[in-house]
């Protein structure tokens, strides 16, 4: 079986200063590049984007909709803060509703002890009241300092590659599914 095209939002949740965020997207569109040629990434940066200054009807909001509309599946890149995740995530994606339904989302996560999976379980539950799905697989980085370098390189790639690579399989199978399906008949809630 060949690999289907399909576009990924790589939407990154932190716009803390001094955030870590950066690091884990790199590596993770670096191997995405790498390891899933057919796959078009779009980095959907929030700290770059400024949810909190969107104004709907506005140039700037009218391109984040239209970004998020033309993905066919979602990573989104979260840190665990406080055991949830940050607020302008949760408003970036408020924003929006339609464009998120029938679309599978994936999770990269860090942070603390658990990796940030306490802030991945509560983004499952905010999905799913926007009909989008979310997937099983997700990567994890706990006690981030630890398993990158000075230079933001994994130091033991081989574990995240795999769980990467196991991600981007179940997307790609639902993001290719859940296109033919809003285009054989458009998703209404």
């Amino acid at each position: 079986m060949s690999a289907a095209r399909y576009t990924l939002a790589v939407i990154v949740g932190s716009t803390r200063e001094g955030r870590f965020a950066p690091v884990v997207t790199e590596w993770f569109t670096r191997h995405v590049s790498a390891s899933h040629p057919h796959v078009t990434v779009d980095v959907v940066d929030l700290d770059a984007v400024r949810p909190y200054e969107l104004r709907h009807g506005s140039e700037e909001f009218i391109a984040y909709a239209k970004r998020i509309e033309q993905a066919d599946a979602f990573v989104v890149i979260t840190p665990e803060y406080n055991h949830s995740f940050p607020a302008p995530l949760k408003h970036a994606v408020d924003l929006l509703r339609a464009e998120w339904q029938a679309k599978p989302v994936g999770f990269v996560s860090y942070g603390g002890i658990s990796g940030g999976l306490r802030a991945v379980e509560q983004l499952r539950l905010v999905f799913a009241e926007l009909h989008a799905t979310t997937v099983r697989e997700t990567v994890s980085f706990a006690l981030t300092a630890g398993p990158f370098d000075e230079q933001g390189q994994l130091r033991e790639p081989a574990g995240p590659a795999q769980a990467a690579d196991a991600l981007l399989n179940q997307l790609e199978w639902w993001a290719v599914a859940l296109r033919e399906a809003r285009t054989a008949r458009p998703y209404g809630n």
